[in-house]
């Protein structure tokens, strides 16, 4: 798994929250969480979003595995991954917002290029 931060929950919370989020992302296009969740968030996207790009019965299988939502992956494989066909990374872009009001935690705007 890409990145090393832990996000203060353990292990199975945090694969379960990024696959949410990856998902969530792949759905809409955009999403707005922390700058250190977004930098997971970017990692994982990309990786489908390159094993959408291979459209091989492996990869279908790997982002199957992945991607809560089968609707989801569909997409993936026959509208976003195509758009990107003639990339080689740099599938995401992260804004930072500033800081949420209740805590502080720095803010930042994940989106699809």
């Amino acid at each position: 798994m890409p990145g090393s931060r832990k996000l203060g929950r353990t292990s199975d919370h945090r694969n379960a929250m990024l696959r949410a989020m990856v998902t969530f992302l792949l759905e809409n296009g955009k999403i707005e969480t922390t700058v250190a969740r977004a930098k997971e968030v970017r990692a994982m996207a990309e990786k489908m979003i390159t094993l959408g790009k291979e459209n091989t019965l492996h990869a279908k299988r790997q982002v199957f595995g992945y991607v809560t939502k089968e609707g989801v992956s569909k997409k993936l494989f026959d509208e976003i991954a195509p758009k990107y066909a003639d990339k080689n990374g740099g599938y995401t872009r992260i804004i930072k917002i500033g800081p949420r009001r209740g805590d502080a935690a720095e803010m930042a705007i994940i989106e699809l290029i």
